[in-house]
């Protein structure tokens, strides 16, 4: 039995589908801020559009059949709710992407996977497939036109991040494959996936925490050769004035305790012990700051204070990392 493309979508793919439809109200919950802006999507669509042509070219030429993938959209999704949108059983590819930490999914329909298996094998394709998980000869089968997918994939997301993709493993129930917490914010790509006459929806789900440090790079501004010459400039004049900048400096003892009312009664002739020892240098300060230590002196006809080296066990604020 041939699936025609007008069947209907999975019950995934029209999950999913719906969120796209404009005009449509869409539930926010603000215990899950949105994470996934404008502009990181507009970047990873221009990526992930090169992806599906690559792909879909390569998958031709190793299953010899016309293979279609066009990108339909780019959402945010908790790991939970990614999960619950998928059909039971799918074709599922666990991914590992070096450097970065955690994992991610690469999924289409098993009917789908069995038909490239059919034709790797010298068949049609066409023929009604299995819906079970694969043997092990069907695995090593399988593990090639999947880790041509990957290697575009790499290469397509190439401008934003520079990964290395590895393939895990296969797993055939969504609830399954923990691979990450179900409050966890994750990206969902959705494909629309052709191999002759059948039609599935493949998704690429990565964990959003990764990704975030290289998208927010990928989408601040540029600035030009121009631009960065005058930033530098305007940096090495401002440390320049901020240099010439004059400010009160202390050299005092150790500060001293006193009771209020002892302060009150102080008279003329009163002393006051500093406890100061005599062979522990002076604090250096500026606005109540000790940045240095140094001994009393004097220098010509004036009084001074020769810096020293900080006492042990004494930090100072360019002694702290």
């Amino acid at each position: 039995m041939t699936l025609a493309a007008a069947s209907p979508a999975p019950r995934g793919a029209a999950l999913m589908a719906s969120r796209r439809r404009r005009g449509e109200a869409r539930s926010y919950d603000f215990r899950r801020p949105t994470k996934l802006s404008r502009d990181h999507v507009r970047v990873l669509h221009n990526a992930l559009e090169t992806f599906a042509r690559q792909c879909a070219t390569n998958l031709t030429q190793v299953l010899r059949t016309e293979v279609k993938l066009e990108l339909g959209g780019i959402d945010q999704f908790a790991y939970d709710d990614y999960v619950e949108h998928l059909d039971n059983p799918v074709f599922m590819s666990v991914l590992s992407f070096e450097p970065l930490e955690g994992r991610g999914l690469l999924t289409w329909s098993l009917d789908v996977a069995m038909a490239m298996i059919d034709q790797l094998l010298g068949g049609s394709g066409a023929a009604e497939q299995p819906q079970r998980p694969m043997t092990g000869m069907e695995t090593r089968l399988t593990r090639y036109p999947v880790e041509r997918v990957l290697h575009e994939l790499a290469l397509a997301l190439r401008p934003i991040v520079r990964v290395d993709f590895g393939l895990e493993g296969f797993e055939y129930n969504p609830h399954l494959a923990q691979l990450a917490v179900g409050s966890e914010t994750v990206v969902v790509a959705s494909f629309s996936l052709s191999l002759g006459d059948r039609v599935t929806e493949a998704t690429v789900m990565l964990p959003f925490a990764p990704l975030a440090p290289a998208l927010h790079d990928a989408t601040s501004p540029q600035l030009s050769s121009q631009a960065q010459r005058e930033r530098t400039q305007a940096t090495a004049l401002l440390s320049a004035r901020l240099g010439a900048v004059p400010v009160e400096v202390n050299a005092r003892f150790r500060p001293l305790r006193v009771p209020s009312a002892d302060l009150l009664t102080l008279a003329v002739g009163d002393v006051l012990l500093l406890r100061h020892p005599r062979d522990s240098p002076l604090e250096v300060t500026t606005n109540d700051v000790v940045f240095a230590h140094a001994v009393a002196g004097n220098h010509r006809r004036r009084l001074a204070a020769e810096i020293v080296a900080t006492p042990a066990g004494t930090t100072t604020p360019k002694d702290t990392p």
